[in-house]
């Protein structure tokens, strides 16, 4: 009887064995299909993930155009109203300008200091006298 019982545990072990390696088998076998799928469908994905990133990145750029131009728009806006504002305050500190410049002359003027207009008239008077002083004394 332990003869028996000895060859069931022996057959067993033995059985056990051998599910353990058919299932390994099975392993490597799916391993190698695995393998051989990605392989032939590999391709196919990594050409399918290309068109994909080139869609992505023609239609990141067609933003990035347009969001530039639309920013290029308002730069082009502000300039504008830089431009005008800018000119205003010309047409403002020209005013101011003129303005200081008549109270100043009006109160040199009041003070009894000629303005440049009366020097330059004053100016043009002598040479005048000069010119005439010039040509009786070449006549003497």
């Amino acid at each position: 009887m332990a003869k028996v019982i000895l060859k069931k545990k022996i057959d067993a072990s033995t059985t056990a064995r051998s599910e353990v390696k058919s299932y390994a088998r099975k392993i490597w076998l799916a391993g190698l299909g695995a393998y051989t799928k990605v392989g032939q469908e590999g391709s196919e994905y990594f050409q399918e993930l290309i068109k994909a990133g080139q869609t992505v990145e023609k239609e990141g750029k067609k933003v990035l155009a347009e969001k530039l131009e639309a920013a290029n728009t308002e730069i082009d806006d502000a300039k504008g109203e830089v431009s005008t504002f800018k000119g205003k305050v010309e047409v403002q500190l020209d005013k101011v300008e003129k303005a200081f410049d008549s109270r100043v002359a009006s109160a040199l003027n009041r003070i009894g200091i000629p303005s440049k207009h009366d020097v330059e008239t004053l100016s043009a008077k002598l040479d005048e006298l000069t010119a005439l002083l010039e040509r009786v004394a070449r006549k003497s």
